[in-house]
This record gives C-alpha cells, structure tokens and sequence, in this order.
C-alpha cells in the first residue's frame, strides 16, 4: 500500500485580511501558566500568567488577558492585562485602556490611556530609573 502526502498550498495574506504576520521575538499565549523567572533579550508577547519576576533590557507586551504577580524590569513595557507587582523600566511604560496595575512605577516617560486602574505610586523622570542602575562606586 502506498501512502502520498500531500501538502496544502501556502496561503496568501492578501486575500486572507485573518491572518496577521506573528512580530518578531517570544510569545506566551493565553492559557500558558508560568511561576519562576522570565528572561528574555529582545521582545516578548504575554498573553498568560506569570507568577515571579519578569527581567529584561528588551521591550514586553502584555495583551489583555495577561495576569502578572511579580516585578518588571525592562527597557519598555506596554499594559493592556493585569500586573499585581512593581514595574521599573528605562525607557517607557504605556498604560492602555483596559489594564490595571496594582503596584508602583519608575519610568523616565509614562503614557496612561482612560479606563486605567492604577494602584499605587508613579516616580516619573529623568531620575525615576535610578533603581535600575548600578553604582558607580563603592563604600
């Protein structure tokens, strides 16, 4: 008995508007539980749960069904889940509608959407990343 595989015709994104090109970096797709540490470089997508601390000189994005129970530390974040934790970025921190943060923020630029809910306080400016550098000396 022979058996042929045969393989289906790639398909084309112009005719096809649902499919939408995966951008470039790490995903953690909805329905993905994680409890520890989450390193990455570049960029990273969640879409599910992190229970511990997310470090990183790179870019994340949490998408809207994200749930973060830990510290962020990154160059720049964009919230559109869930953050039960304190965020400390270098670059920029954008709050977008639908996201709650319960914790507080250091960020040299905040962007902060209506329907936000924000609990906790916000150290913003050219100073507000001190706690991510290192010293230059020591005692």
């Amino acid at each position: 008995m022979t058996q042929r595989t045969q393989y289906a015709a790639p398909a084309d994104e112009s005719t096809n508007p649902s499919l939408v090109p995966t951008p470039p970096g790490a995903l953690l797709s909805r329905g993905v539980s994680i409890k520890g540490s989450v390193k990455f470089l570049n960029e990273m997508r969640i879409d599910g749960e992190v229970e511990g601390s997310i470090d990183s000189a790179g870019t994340l994005t949490l998408g809207e069904h994200s749930v973060i129970r830990g510290e962020i530390r990154t160059k720049a974040v964009k919230v559109r889940g869930a953050i039960e934790g304190n965020v400390f970025v270098t670059d920029r921190c954008e709050l977008q509608a639908g996201s709650t943060l319960r914790g507080d923020i250091e960020a040299p630029r905040l962007m902060v959407d209506e329907n936000v809910t924000f609990v906790g306080r916000a150290k913003v400016g050219a100073g507000a990343s001190s706690a991510q550098k290192t010293p230059s000396h020591k005692r």
